[in-house]
């Protein structure tokens, strides 16, 4: 598959990165050469500077032999423009980023196509969705469901009272059937568990189970939960504004922002939150602001490193649940040591669903884990495959993947050694980024 990526940003950027693991024709464009540096020498892919609006340079490029071409430069006019050109020039599919919601909207997608935009995403409405789920389960580092609920994803920083801890999974105490640890995170390392392998106080696991036990699970691993009644956003972004109209009405919502402007412009899109121009990083401001009663502080302003620093002071007034976006990569790791709470990176979100696209009809879902450097995939298991050609143990899958969970017509069953894949079934899996074509040969 021949793919042009138009935009060298961050979301650009990671994505090429991305797709270079795979037996991809990857090329990455944008017009400023400091931007592309020294990709294309360190990474399987080709560089190329030009003006991905420019019909010279999309020919140039040849935009006419190209399966998927991408557009995520900073402005969305250019990302559709660009989309536009290829789209006439011959690319087969175009896809654009963009930053007005009502393109999103059911009734205005065969607009779009017959124009020759087939896809649009919006990372900020990924991310401000995060959000959103972030705080209905606030005990939970993270939580993504699974086969539209069927199955839980549950991220979770195990306390060292917790019953899990020094358990080996050969001990038999896991054998309840009522979740299933699928990776450990511990410092930098991700462990597939084996059974001399043992869940130690501070790791962060991966567990799959239904939604019924998902308060088992919360109790095995010594958290507590509390309502959210109150939340304060330190940042008035696309992200907050998003997050801020998804979430209920019944929530007291301040947004503090330093841009007066910006704040007028937020009194009107937002009905259900307080605007307040001040400083969310002024520790007094909080104080006046009643940092002290709140249950959730997240954190989207533009600063990386302001953001974990004002979750820092929210945990130290004692907030529950502090959620962060930090898009700066190198800094994810350094911010789950700070133990801030949850960690977002709208970018990684969008290279996951851009990434879902060009991966085999077999896979119905994938959200990449960039706190693990790992994926969470949803197959479908179609008759004749490798996956339903014997028990689990004997398939002898990576060692670095791991099977959660399977969807059989609608119901959601955890699986262990013993278990038998049957065809249409929804098998969940969490394996390594790298390793994913290789599963998607057993559902083929």
């Amino acid at each position: 598959m021949r793919i042009i990526i138009a935009g060298a940003g961050e979301v650009g950027t990671h994505l090429a990165k991305l797709l270079s693991r795979e037996d991809m024709d990857i090329c990455l464009m944008d017009e400023q050469q400091d931007s592309l540096g020294d990709l294309d020498a360190n990474y399987d892919m080709l560089t190329k500077v030009g003006n991905p609006t420019s019909i010279r340079d999309l020919k140039d490029i040849g935009v006419k032999d190209v399966d998927l071409f991408i557009a995520v430069m900073p402005e969305e006019t250019q990302n559709m423009t660009a989309c536009l050109i290829a789209n006439q020039l011959g690319a087969k599919k175009t896809l654009a980023r963009i930053d007005n919601y009502e393109y999103l909207l059911p009734e205005n997608r065969q607009f779009f196509e017959t124009m020759g935009l087939n896809h649009l995403i919006y990372p900020e409405v990924l991310a401000a969705n995060e959000i959103a789920e972030s705080l209905k389960t606030n005990w939970l580092r993270y939580h993504i469901p699974l086969c539209e609920r069927a199955l839980e994803l549950c991220v979770v920083k195990v306390r060292e009272q917790a019953e899990v801890v020094g358990k080996q999974f050969a001990s038999g105490f896991y054998n309840h059937g009522r979740y299933r640890i699928v990776a450990i995170k511990r410092g930098t390392q991700t462990i597939i568990p084996r059974g001399q392998d043992e869940v130690e106080a501070g790791d962060m696991i991966y567990a799959v189970c239904t939604k019924e036990n998902m308060e088992f699970l919360r109790e095995q691993t010594g958290k507590t939960t509390r309502d959210i009644h109150n939340v304060i956003f330190f940042g008035g972004s696309r992200i907050a504004q998003k997050a801020a109209q998804s979430l209920p009405d019944d929530l007291n919502i301040k947004i503090l922002e330093t841009n007066r402007e910006l704040c007028y412009h937020l009194s009107e899109k937002i009905s259900n939150a307080l605007i307040i121009n001040a400083d969310g990083s002024d520790m007094e401001v909080l104080k006046e602001e009643g940092i002290q009663d709140t249950d959730a502080f997240v954190a989207v302003t533009e600063s990386s490193e302001a953001n974990i620093f004002a979750c820092l002071a929210a945990k130290r007034f004692g907030v529950k649940k502090t959620i962060a976006e930090v898009e700066n990569i190198d800094y994810i790791s350094m911010a789950e040591g700070l133990d801030i709470g949850t960690v977002l990176n709208k970018k990684t979100i969008t290279a996951s669903y851009i990434y879902q696209m060009l991966l085999n009809a077999s896979v119905l879902n994938v959200r990449n884990l960039t706190n693990a450097d790992a994926e969470i995939v949803e197959f479908m298991a179609t008759e004749g495959s490798r996956i339903t050609r014997g028990k689990i143990r004997d398939l002898s899958l990576p060692d670095e993947a791991n099977i959660g969970g399977i969807v059989r017509a609608g119901e959601g069953i955890l699986v262990n050694g013993e278990t038998q894949v049957l065809p249409n079934d929804k098998v969940v899996v969490f394996c390594k980024s790298h390793i994913i074509r290789k599963l998607e040969k057993f559902f083929k």
